[in-house]
């Protein structure tokens, strides 16, 4: 029988794991961490690896995906169900976006059309993928998938 804590643990890390590995290679020289507990993120300044600055005004942040360009960042907030959009120049967010329940990973289209929300919901399956249209910061539709959901890869 598996520990449902210990998985749980080995999921948060590899989800900010794949967070960071993500951000990174689209935003160099930077890399962008959600602190889930901190209500924030740590821009980190990959050549000197010390935090520039730290983007507030997140409600348990979880999840990042960053546009090709590193011009701009989603950012699911688990706390209150919805997705931040963040101006990676300036930091600050642009827009909010209520999207389902229990909010964890998230994925930008490789040409920047649509951003992909993992929504938990009530732990029972079947959970949803919520779909935003970047251009009205509007969820357009939800697939159904399995039953919980974390992260996309």
């Amino acid at each position: 029988m598996v520990n449902k804590q210990k998985l749980y643990s080995i999921t948060l890390v590899s989800a900010a794991m794949f967070s960071m590995l993500l951000n990174t290679a689209g935003s160099e020289p930077f890399a962008d961490i959600t602190n889930y507990y901190g209500y924030n993120v740590s821009v980190i300044d990959t050549a000197t690896n010390n935090i520039t600055t730290n983007v507030t005004g997140l409600n348990h942040p979880y999840g990042i995906a960053v546009f090709s360009d590193g011009t701009k960042e989603y950012l699911t907030n688990k706390g209150n169900n919805t997705v931040s959009v963040n101006n990676t120049t300036t930091n600050k967010a642009t827009a909010t976006v209520p999207v389902g329940l229990e909010l964890y990973g998230v994925a930008v289209t490789p040409d920047g059309e649509d951003v992909y929300v993992v929504n938990v919901g009530s732990y029972t399956a079947p959970s949803i993928v919520s779909v935003i249209n970047t251009t009205t910061n509007k969820v357009t539709t939800n697939v159904t998938v399995g039953s919980r959901p974390v992260a996309f890869g």
